[in-house]
C-alpha cells in the first residue's frame, strides 16, 4: 500500500516568511466570510483556525435574518454583520460561500473596495476573464490583477486533484465519473431532512425525494442536454482547470445519505498504454492525494475517512480489462473541506506566500 502525507497543516515557515516579508500589513490583515453561517462559512472560519491564517480579524458576513449572530474564532466571539459594513471596513480578502446570485452582486462591490475574493459559488467559474484555481494544479497562473478568484465545484476538485498529476504523465483522453455525493453538499436543509427521516418527523424537505434509504440520480436542473448542471460543472471546470479542452467528460452525479464527503468512481482513458506501479508512484508524489489501496487487507477510501480531512484520497486502483490504456479507481474527499473551504483557504494562502495580494 503506498500513503502520502499530502497537503495538511499550515506551513509554519511560509508564514514566517510572509510576516518577514510585511510583516506590518498581515498583522492587520482582515478577512470576510460571506455566507459566515452556512455549513461552508462555518467550515471556514474552523479551517483558518486550524491552519493558524494570519489575520487579525475576522469579519464574519451573512443575511438580514442572521445579524448580530454570535459565531466564535480563536476563543472569541464575533458579531455576524452586514456585507455593506463589511465593505467599508476594507477587508484585504474575502471568502464567499453565499450562493451564485449573492457572489454575482456583492463580489464586484468587495473587488471595487480592493479586497481580493475568492469565490464559492458557480458564479464566475466558466468566466473568461476569472481564473477557476485549485493551488497545487494551477496556483501560478494568478496575479495581483486578480480580484475575483472562482473556486471550483466540489466533485470536480477531488477529481482534478487526481487526474492532473496522471494526465502530465500520460496524457488523458477520456474520463467516466460517477458520483456519490454526500448530502452535506445541498447544506444544513439537506442534513436536517436526512436525519428527520430517520427518526420519522414529518419536515420541510430539501430534495423532492425522501433521501434516507434512498439515492437520487439528480443533482441541481436538468439541461436541455438531458444532463444536469452539477454533470455538466464537472465537464466543463475540469477542462478548464487542467487547461486542456481536448479532455472527453462525461458525468452522472447522484445524491446519497451519507455524512462525511463526495465518492466518485472513475474510469480513465490514456493516449499510451500504463503500468499500475506508475500511476501509484505517480498519485504517491502528488501533493495532497493519499493513497488507500490494499484490496486483500479491505483497505480503501470511504467518506467517514475522509470527514474533517483536507486530503485527497484515492483507492480500487484497477486496470479496465474491457478497454486498452484504461483504468478505474475510486476518490473521496471531504466536500465542506478540500471540496470548498480549504481549497479557497488555500488559494489565499497561495496569494500570501507568492505576496500578490
Amino acid at each position: 500500500m503506498h500513503v502520502n502525507k499530502g497537503f495538511t497543516a499550515c506551513d509554519t515557515k511560509i508564514y514566517f516568511h510572509i510576516c518577514h516579508l510585511n510583516r506590518r500589513r498581515y498583522n492587520k490583515m482582515k478577512i470576510a466570510i460571506v455566507g459566515a453561517t452556512g455549513l461552508v462559512g462555518s467550515t471556514m472560519l474552523n479551517v483558518l483556525e486550524e491552519r493558524n491564517f494570519p489575520c487579525s480579524q475576522i469579519l464574519p458576513v451573512a443575511s438580514e435574518k442572521s445579524l448580530g449572530q454570535k459565531l466564535n474564532f480563536r476563543g472569541e466571539s464575533l458579531k455576524v454583520i452586514s456585507a455593506e459594513a463589511a465593505i467599508n471596513l476594507q477587508p484585504d480578502i474575502a471568502l464567499f460561500s453565499a450562493g451564485g446570485s449573492v457572489s454575482l452582486q456583492l463580489a464586484p462591490k468587495f473587488a471595487e473596495a480592493g479586497t481580493t475574493v475568492i469565490d464559492n459559488s458557480s458564479a464566475w467559474r466558466m468566466h473568461p476573464d476569472k481564473k477557476l484555481i485549485v493551488p497545487e494544479i494551477n496556483g501560478h497562473i494568478l496575479t495581483n490583477q486578480d480580484k475575483i478568484i472562482a473556486n471550483p465545484n466540489c466533485s470536480t476538485i477531488q477529481l482534478v486533484m487526481i487526474l492532473n498529476p496522471l494526465h502530465k504523465k500520460n496524457k488523458i483522453k477520456r474520463v467516466v465519473v460517477s458520483t456519490y455525493q454526500s448530502v452535506t453538499g445541498t447544506g444544513i436543509k439537506a442534513v436536517n431532512q436526512l436525519f428527520n427521516e430517520r427518526k420519522g418527523i414529518k419536515a420541510e424537505m430539501a430534495y423532492t425525494y425522501p433521501i434516507d434509504l434512498n439515492l437520487i440520480p439528480q443533482i441541481d436542473i436538468f439541461m436541455e442536454n438531458g444532463y444536469t448542471k452539477e454533470e455538466m460543472k464537472m465537464v466543463n471546470e475540469t477542462k478548464k482547470i487542467m487547461n486542456d479542452s481536448s479532455i472527453r467528460v462525461t458525468a452522472t452525479a447522484v445524491r446519497v445519505p451519507v455524512m462525511g464527503g463526495h465518492s466518485e468512481s472513475v474510469n480513465i482513458e490514456f493516449e499510451e498504454s500504463i503500468e499500475l506501479n506508475d500511476i501509484r508512484e505517480t498519485l504517491a508524489k502528488s501533493e495532497g492525494v493519499v493513497i488507500w489501496d490494499n484490496p486483500q487487507r479491505q483497505i480503501y477510501p470511504m467518506p467517514l475517512d475522509s470527514r474533517n480531512k483536507d486530503q485527497v484520497f484515492v483507492g480500487r486502483i484497477r486496470r479496465d480489462e474491457s478497454q486498452k490504456n484504461s483504468i478505474n479507481l475510486w476518490i473521496v474527499a471531504d466536500n465542506l473541506r478540500k471540496g470548498a473551504a480549504t481549497n479557497a483557504i488555500q488559494i489565499a494562502e497561495y496569494i500570501l506566500k507568492n505576496n500578490i495580494l
